[in-house]
This record gives structure tokens, sequence and C-alpha cells, in this order.
């Protein structure tokens, strides 16, 4: 599959202390009419709740690290699932002696601080739906 989208603005900012990161970028969305997107930001969390898709199990398993982090890359999109925006993450993390892990950003992540950018793209609309190959919700055009 494979549509066609333009750039039409970008959406930059920052998050508060004590934020969800997901919920924080996902309100955003929601608030500005983001359907089509992609999600940048960098900073730091006090905590992180990180998930992989075990694709054998076809389940996400979730973990926890319970101390501060920087964020060193979160890159993201956004589409529609059930009618609302859904950000779609995923985040790389540094600890204080630059050993790095990463995963699938998941709620319960509490923000330090945090700027970030959306990139609001028109042209097309991407809604998520069951793929049977793999047993992720992944794009498919609307309609």
């Amino acid at each position: 599959m494979r549509v066609s989208a333009q750039a039409a603005r970008v959406i930059v900012g920052r998050l508060e202390r004590g934020d969800d990161l997901l919920q924080a970028l996902t309100g955003i969305c929601r608030t500005e009419g983001v359907r089509l997107g992609r999600v940048e930001a960098l900073g730091a969390v006090e905590r992180v709740r990180l998930g992989f898709y075990d694709q054998k199990e076809r389940v996400y398993r979730y973990w926890e690290v319970d101390e501060p982090l920087e964020i060193l890359s979160l890159v993201g999109n956004v589409s529609l699932r059930d009618g609302e925006p859904l950000v779609h993450a995923h985040v790389t993390l540094g600890d204080h002696a630059g050993r790095t892990l990463g995963g699938h950003l998941a709620e319960g992540t509490r923000v330090f601080a945090c700027e970030y950018a959306v990139e609001v793209l028109e042209g097309a609309e991407l809604h998520r739906g069951s793929d049977e190959a793999t047993g992720l919700p992944l794009w498919t055009r609307a309609g």
C-alpha cells in the first residue's frame, strides 16, 4: 500500500513536567485535528514504560524503568483508529552511563522535559486496521 501526502504545517512546543508522554502527544493531535502526521521529540523522562512486539505470540510485552533517562530520539506517526488520532511512536533513551534502551512508547512514561514537533500531513487518510499476516493494527486506506 502507498499513498501520497503533503506537509501542511508543523506544530512545535514543549510538554510539562509530569505529563504522560504518549497521552500528551495524542492530546495535542486531537486538539489540533491531526488525522495524519509525523512526530519527533527529545528531552528527558523521569520513568518510562516500553513495549516490544512478540512476533511469535502476537502480543506486546511491556516493561518499566523507574529512573531518569534522556530521550535521544522519539519518532512516530499519527493516523486514525476508531475515528480518533492515534500516535504510534518508538523511543530510544540513554542512561547516566551512556547505555541505551528503546522500544514502543507506552502510556505510563512520565516527562521531565520534552520538546516536540508534529508535522501535519494532508492529502491522504490512513486508518489502523487488523493485519492478518502480523497480528498488528497496521495502516489501511480510508473507506
